[in-house]
């Protein structure tokens, strides 16, 4: 089965905790007047699942599951040109198989997540642009600490490390989508505005080709 495709622009930002995900979203929508997807920070999960992430791996990640396909819903219902902080793809490739490889899902409740996943995944659009924010462990640790969430200080860099190898196999041997990278340790759009011209202009060209 074919994913189904959106008639309207749809752009992803995917990238590790503390990469810049939601800012350059942010931006990205004001410039281009597009309506933000953001990630479902208020997850009744997130406090007790950094407490002790073997009990509570599971249900963190079917709540996630569950937002993303709501939001799938509504992207594909959706007239407006979008911009999603983080997708489904990242949950499933990047979070939860991460967890179950750290023995922190059982492999019971790895396969009974990824059935889900699997249904979902032929049911949610692709994005026409997938903008990847890669970033070094201490830039990740260093923008974690910069927002003060009291429930991602205890994140561990080996944590952060294990994701980042995930999120490079993920996008170099995985998603097949149209993709973009920067190196927010060398290309920190925070730093140079080039860099929001640089996506704002091959978004404008996806979009004209539509």
């Amino acid at each position: 089965m074919t994913p189904p495709k959106t008639k309207n622009l749809y752009i992803a930002v995917a990238g590790n905790i503390g990469s810049g995900k939601t800012s350059l979203t942010g931006i990205l929508a004001e410039r281009l007047g597009a309506k933000v997807y953001n990630e479902d920070i208020d997850n009744p999960y997130l406090g007790d699942f950094y407490r002790d992430m073997n009990r509570w791996a599971f249900n963190l990640q079917i709540y996630f599951l569950g937002s993303r396909i709501r939001q799938a819903v509504e992207i594909l219902d959706s007239a407006e040109d979008l911009i999603q902080d983080r997708t489904v793809y990242e949950d499933a490739h990047i979070f939860a198989s991460n967890l179950h490889e750290m023995g922190l899902m059982t492999s019971r409740d790895f396969d009974s997540y990824m059935r889900i996943f699997d249904i979902a995944a032929h049911l949610i659009p692709v994005p026409d642009l997938l903008i990847y924010l890669r970033a070094s462990v201490p830039k990740l640790i260093s923008q974690i600490r910069k927002r003060g969430r009291d429930y991602e200080m205890s994140i561990q860099e080996d944590y952060l490390q294990r994701l980042n190898d995930k999120y490079d196999n993920w996008i170099n041997n995985i998603y097949k989508g149209e993709v973009v990278t920067i190196n927010m340790d060398r290309e920190d759009f925070f730093d140079n505005p080039a860099i929001i011209d640089s996506l704002a202009e091959r978004i404008a060209a996806i979009k004209a080709g539509k």
